[in-house]
């Protein structure tokens, strides 16, 4: 376990009864709100028609499919809106930016122009919170429930951890939020860094 989770190793649920878990405190979110760490810069996402797209080669038809999710995410946000709780994400970009992480970007640019705003960090940011290794990827939900996504050697979701301590969950919030506020705004680091790339090779490889 990363140090900043101590010796709790939380109980780890399958995806049905994480998916399960997770959407039944999601919408029960009071406080601090839903605050989101990102820090592996590959995953794969099979059940995403974009992320397909991409993998295939097929750059223009993925962001037409990402495009095609403003309804939903309108909807998703506002309902978020309505609920009274902030949805903040941080999100760990290192250089060069790989394919899979230009693409996750511009769907990330969409979540944020719709309430599910992200701030971006540099690896130089979280490197005083990884003597112990990379940072987990975690979130919080308030401060009644923590968890961390598990991938498999092929960057696939495959599990997650459930913790409830409510002061590691405070300490978690905290720091993801202190990175948050250090952070670059998504759209001015987007139109920097990510609208002038030329379209990526796909590939559903892991890097390297």
């Amino acid at each position: 376990m990363h140090e900043i989770l101590g010796c709790d190793t939380g109980e780890l649920l399958t995806l049905d009864d994480y998916w399960s878990d997770f959407y039944e405190h999601f919408w029960r979110i009071e406080s601090v709100g839903f605050w989101k760490l990102e820090r592996q810069q590959f995953f794969k996402e099979p059940g995403n028609k974009s992320w397909k797209a991409f993998v295939d080669g097929r750059w223009d038809e993925s962001l037409r499919l990402i495009d095609e999710q403003r309804d939903d995410f309108a909807d998703y946000y506002g309902r978020i809106a309505r609920q009274g709780f902030v949805n903040r994400r941080v999100r760990v970009v290192e250089k060069p930016i790989i394919p899979y992480l230009q693409w996750e970007l511009h769907l990330l640019r969409l979540r944020h122009e719709y309430g599910g705003l992200t701030n971006v960090v540099g690896p130089e940011q979280v490197a005083p919170y990884e003597n112990g290794g990379p940072l987990p990827e975690i979130y919080t939900l308030g401060l009644d429930v923590m968890y961390e996504a598990v991938y498999d050697d092929t960057g696939v979701l495959a599990a997650a951890r459930r913790f409830t301590d409510p002061g590691l969950i405070a300490r978690c919030q905290q720091l993801i939020e202190g990175l948050y506020r250090k952070g670059e705004s998504l759209d001015t680091f987007f139109d920097r860094e990510v609208a002038t790339l030329d379209p990526p090779t796909g590939t559903a490889k892991l890097p390297g």
